[in-house]
């Protein structure tokens, strides 16, 4: 059995689950809107992850890069953020309302500090609300992952599958939490695995697959994941684009691949990103 056979054996089924991405008129334009955010066309992004949440208003993927792509542009995220919370009093039982907000003070302490206690004021007042439903349940399992406790974030995360199985935002930090703090990449890579089958132009989780793969040793299939990942994040903006080059130094320095790992590490300094860690990591490389 091949290693991606085995995965897949292993992975809860997320292409057969009944989904929002099989929703054309939601996932087109969440396609779009990943395609301009990696390319760093922020407004565009915008309109086009607003526009896919008019179809599912509580998809946790499309509010999480709505709110990193206002991020992006000084005074976007405190005015959608003000937007929200002038909603709220006119729809105080408006759940996605709630879940929206509670996303929003977690990215703004890029702009106005820690609002995490708010954030989970929204998320307790969203479950209040639909109990079952899944978006809150993503949002107090990132707080519980900021609060460095991941058995609690597990709960949360694994509560949001119960619901939805299809929510990637969910497989994404659970997988994350079974690579990095309980040290199973490979239960890490079955909640992961099929993600790019489902959102093709989601850079970050090649990425992140890709350091899954480099964990278990399954060199070659890391660096295709990690390359996907880097011809994704064209303008370097996710974490595919910032650390996709040393990711793949490291993988390569592995095989025995001293002038490839040079190659990426030199692309990763001239690009700007992650300059000092590909600067120690090319100093290691044996001499040409």
């Amino acid at each position: 059995m091949t290693w991606l056979a085995a995965f897949a054996a292993l992975s809860v089924a997320l292409t057969g689950a009944p989904s929002t991405y099989a929703d054309a008129a939601f996932n087109a334009p969440l396609e779009n809107g990943l395609r301009a955010f990696y390319q760093s066309d922020f407004p565009n992004a915008r309109a086009d992850f607003e526009a896919a949440l008019t179809v599912a208003p509580d998809n946790t993927l499309a509010i999480a890069f709505l709110n990193a792509t206002a991020a992006q542009t000084p005074g976007d995220l405190d005015t959608l953020i003000a937007s929200e919370e002038n909603q709220l009093p006119g729809k105080p039982h408006d759940y996605a309302l709630q879940v929206r907000l509670g996303f929003s003070y977690l990215f703004a302490e890029a702009t106005e500090g820690n609002r995490d206690a708010e954030a989970r004021e929204a998320f307790d007042a969203a479950l209040a609300i639909e109990p079952n439903a899944g978006g809150a349940h993503v949002g107090l399992g990132i707080l519980d992952v900021n609060d460095r406790s991941p058995n609690r974030a597990k709960v949360e995360f694994l509560a949001a599958l119960a619901g939805d199985p299809t929510d990637v935002l969910a497989r994404e930090n659970l997988a994350l939490i079974y690579q990095v703090d309980l040290k199973d990449p490979q239960r890490a890579l079955s909640y992961a695995i099929e993600i790019p089958n489902v959102v093709p132009n989601y850079a970050d989780i090649d990425f992140h697959i890709a350091s899954m793969l480099d964990d278990l040793h399954q060199w070659p299939a890391a660096i295709d994941y990690a390359t996907r990942g880097l011809e994704l994040d064209v303008s370097h903006v996710g974490e595919a684009g910032q650390h996709g080059y040393t990711l793949l130094a490291r993988i390569y320095t592995e095989e025995k691949r001293p002038d490839d790992a040079r190659r990426v590490l030199r692309a990763s300094i001239s690009s700007g990103v992650d300059v000092q860690y590909a600067q120690t990591l090319l100093a290691k490389l044996p001499h040409e």
